[in-house]
């Protein structure tokens, strides 16, 4: 067997096992030259002599709670409330061009993604996801710096986003408040500890009420199924209505460019960046019951059911959007809180059904926060962050990473920070969620092109995409590098200092920062997960 040739298999293949118990079999010697030996399970190698079974088991395990529907609901909740909560979901329309194109494009191009990804979570399901497969699939000259560049990316990608979630959630209160009050005057720390009240709440539900986020996600996706019926009841029966012209055949190009095809293109981000999130259930996958069959299809069904949701709920926005002038433009900042009081004409009214939507963001922020830190405290597991070994330990009493949840929150607190500053410089970094994300996913994907194109032996899971999987891949690379390229774009024209976007040098500077860690703290030191751990989710 190839020292490239990656064989794992959850359902145990002749060539997998095989593969697996030639791992197990590997001299401690062998196993701490090539893949580390950190009581981490994995990582930095040291002069330690416990075996790598054991530093797998030490204080870093976790249960099985999630179930196939709590799970499903975790992955849906990220991408419902992105869609939302973001404030400028309508500010690029519409049409053929816009509804079906601005929504089918990225939910056709987001499938190829998540079929992708699904994949190779058959293959190896474990917390670390990306990562994970990085390092099963890529050559072996380059396994570990790679492995290294996208655990981080990954990390910092899912920061941004449980970061971006808590300040949409904060600012959306501050627009309540605006309506209720108008003569309150936004300041940029009211947003700030109002993204600390979030954030604390997710941190005392996540830490003392774990056993209860089963129950809160049900109560999440049934809030989201009530909740959808509820809003879009009244907007259809009070609203004013566009013509179907407008709807299905108008570009409204707010942003000042020339071309409407550039204009296009800024506005299917708005839709694909409610999209991202999906992989948020891969990062579960050590705590649900046969993660290799689960994962996929749980991937699928996200995709589906929020991508027909929400391309209805885009319908009714703009058949029920009214003068757009003052959708953009209202003073509390939501153009969806605009229509609902254009709809109603009622400040309690708009407050309530507004209301709903932030209990949502609420929910939903739990729920991203518990697979951010599963994500965070497996990068640690595997030696990737400073002080791994504290923070990939297991609490004994409530079988949870505590101190991966803590410095998850502790990261969105002093980041919320830089809104008191500017809050330009806050969107710059949040803007790091779409192209880090995007990232993340393409580099795995890339690994299993080429593994393909090479015609390289691979033990499939039992989700595999068979004949197709090599076109499905390229689609998925293709349609990832397109958004990362616009993601870098300003929206408006012409560009000044407020609304510069600073993404792509925001990027490029964390990028640089890492290859610098990589040289002084990772080169030689780090060499990625254990061959045990990725066996083991091999087995899962």
């Amino acid at each position: 067997m190839s020292e490239d040739t990656i064989e794992l298999s959850p359902f145990g293949t002749k060539v997998a096992r095989g593969y697996a118990l030639e791992l197990r079999n590997q001299n401690e010697a062998g196993d701490r030259k090539r893949f580390g030996n950190s009581a981490s399970g994995g990582g930095y190698t040291s002069s330690n002599n416990t075996s790598g079974k054991q530093r797998m088991e030490v204080g870093m395990k976790l249960p099985h709670n999630e179930s196939h529907t709590e799970l499903l609901i975790l992955a849906g909740m990220e991408e419902k409330i992105r869609f939302a909560l973001h404030p400028s979901f309508v500010s690029h329309v519409v049409g053929i061009m816009g509804v079906h194109r601005e929504r089918i494009c990225p939910r056709f191009g987001t499938m190829a993604l998540a079929l992708s990804l699904g994949e190779m979570a058959s293959i190896c399901p474990l917390a670390g996801a990306q990562y994970h497969w990085t390092a099963l699939l890529a050559p072996p000259r380059i396994r570990a710096f790679s492995t290294w560049m996208q655990g981080w990316i990954t990390v910092f990608g899912w920061q941004a986003a449980v970061t971006s979630i808590c300040f949409l959630v904060a600012t959306q209160i501050q627009g309540l408040i605006i309506l209720n009050h108008p003569e309150y005057e936004p300041q940029r720390w009211h947003g700030t500890l109002l993204m600390w009240a979030v954030m604390l709440f997710s941190l005392t539900i996540n830490v003392f009420a774990a056993r209860i986020l089963p129950l809160l996600q049900l109560l999440g996706g049934l809030m989201h199924v009530v909740f959808f019926i509820v809003l879009i009841v009244p907007l259809v029966l009070l609203s004013p209505r566009s013509t179907p012209d407008f709807v299905f055949t108008e570009l409204l190009n707010q942003g000042g460019w020339s071309s409407d095809g550039v204009s296009w293109c800024l506005g299917m981000l708005t839709v694909t960046y409610c999209f991202i999130g999906f992989d948020g259930a891969i990062h579960m996958s050590e705590e649900v019951h046969n993660p290799a069959t689960v994962v996929p299809r749980i991937l699928i069904q996200t995709i589906v059911i929020n991508g027909t949701l929400a391309f209805g709920f885009i319908l009714v926005m703009l058949f029920c959007i009214g003068d757009i002038h003052a959708i953009l433009h209202s003073p509390t900042g939501f153009p969806i809180i605009a229509m609902f009081y254009q709809a109603t004409g009622s400040v309690h009214a708009t407050t309530a059904m507004q209301s709903a939507i932030t209990l949502i963001g609420f929910v939903s922020n739990i729920a991203v926060v518990a697979s951010v830190s599963r994500l965070t405290w497996a990068f640690a597991r595997d030696g990737g962050l400073p002080y791994s070994r504290f923070f990939a330990h297991v609490d004994a009493t409530y079988h949870i990473p505590i101190r991966a949840i803590c410095l998850v929150c502790f990261t969105v607190i002093v980041l919320s920070l830089v809104n008191i500053a500017s809050t330009t410089a806050l969107s710059a970094i949040l803007a790091l969620t779409t192209s880090s994300l995007f990232i993340s996913y393409i580099i795995p994907i890339a690994m299993m092109a080429r593994k393909r194109i090479r015609k390289e032996r691979i033990a499939f899971g039992p989700f595999a995409l068979g004949r197709w999987g090599l076109a499905i891949n390229l689609y998925a690379i293709i349609f990832g590098i397109f958004i990362c390229t616009f993601v870098s774009f300003p929206t408006e024209i012409p560009v000044t200092a407020t609304n510069m976007n600073y993404s792509g040098p925001v990027f490029l500077g964390v990028s640089v920062l890492l290859i610098c860690d990589w040289a002084v703290r990772g080169r030689g030191r780090f060499t990625g997960p254990l061959k045990e751990l990725l066996t083991r989710g091999a087995e899962m």
